[in-house]
């Protein structure tokens, strides 16, 4: 009997988006995503745990960089999902310094929990999404700034899309994403979002920021590798998903507070169905990226 890894085991439980497109891979890159999205998981699950004090919070995120470090250096990793990922590192060339990248975007997120403007969230989107799309393409085997334009702009969309749907998610830890300049333009008042209040100016706003989510959508498509496309099926059947989430979204019209948070959720089986009609129209020669 084969053993499943703990990797496997935290990708598996997560039902994230991103971990429903591996099937899609070739075994051994396969494994690679699996040990990566552990590892995003898993400092992410660090970041986001309420119960414990920010300063042991902090903490453990250090532990997991120093560990990281060790993985990338060709050291020995403590952390498990560290030494399932080492070989990946080797393998695909993944540099610390997207890691540590990472790992900062995760640390803002226990000190920072308001966004003066959209330079600010661009930053943010950049570390908590860009990076992880980054370090993706290569595990695809992609290379060129053209690949790389398109990791960065594809993981800024994602990332907007998610701000956009888990708005009542993060006001309950006390976080709101959406720029204050912009709230302020659109006389958004914290308490509303806090306390989840729909309102004509919080659509206003929200529309904003799913304009500037299309605009990177728009751009990842204009830089999509086409000479490498047959790798990317992954990260196209992601951006198939999130778009079809950025739709469901504007039906409601940004409402995703909590009488709306069921009939935004994508379910397994639709995930899978847009993961292999992304596979097959890859295969076409006239292939266009659905979202943008």
């Amino acid at each position: 009997m084969t053993q499943v890894s703990q990797s496997q085991l935290i990708t598996a439980k997560s039902g994230s988006n991103l971990a429903a497109a591996f099937f899609l891979l070739p075994k051994t890159r396969r494994r690679g995503m699996v040990a990566l999205y552990a590892f995003c998981r898993e400092v992410d699950d660090v970041a986001d745990d309420d119960a414990v004090p920010l300063a042991k919070r902090a903490e453990k995120l250090q532990r997991w960089r120093d560990d990281i470090r060790r993985a990338c250096e060709w050291g020995k990793p403590q952390f498990e999902v560290c030494r399932e990922l080492r070989p990946f590192i080797r393998e695909y060339s993944l540099p610390f310094s997207l890691f540590d990248e990472l790992l900062i975007g995760m640390e803002s997120d226990l000190k920072k929990t308001r966004y003066r403007d959209f330079d600010e969230l661009k930053l943010y989107c950049h570390r908590a999404a860009s990076v992880v799309g980054l370090l993706s393409i290569r595990i695809f085997g992609c290379d060129g700034e053209t690949a790389q334009r398109y990791a960065e702009n594809l993981g800024q969309a994602l990332q907007l899309t998610n701000i956009l749907r888990d708005v009542a998610e993060d006001a309950a830890r006390g976080r709101i994403y959406l720029p204050q300049s912009m709230l302020e333009k659109h006389s958004v008042d914290e308490s509303d979002i806090l306390e989840g209040r729909f309102t004509a100016g919080y659509e206003n706003a929200a529309q904003e920021i799913a304009e500037r989510a299309w605009a990177h959508y728009r751009l990842a498509r204009e830089s999509f590798p086409f000479g490498q496309k047959h790798q990317l099926v992954a990260s196209e059947a992601m951006g198939a998903i999130y778009w079809r989430l950025l739709m469901k979204l504007r039906v409601v019209r940004y409402n995703a507070f909590q009488s709306n948070r069921r009939r935004l959720k994508t379910g397994r089986l639709v995930k899978l169905a847009i993961g292999l009609k992304t596979w097959l129209w890859l295969r076409r020669k006239t292939y266009r990226p659905v979202y943008g």
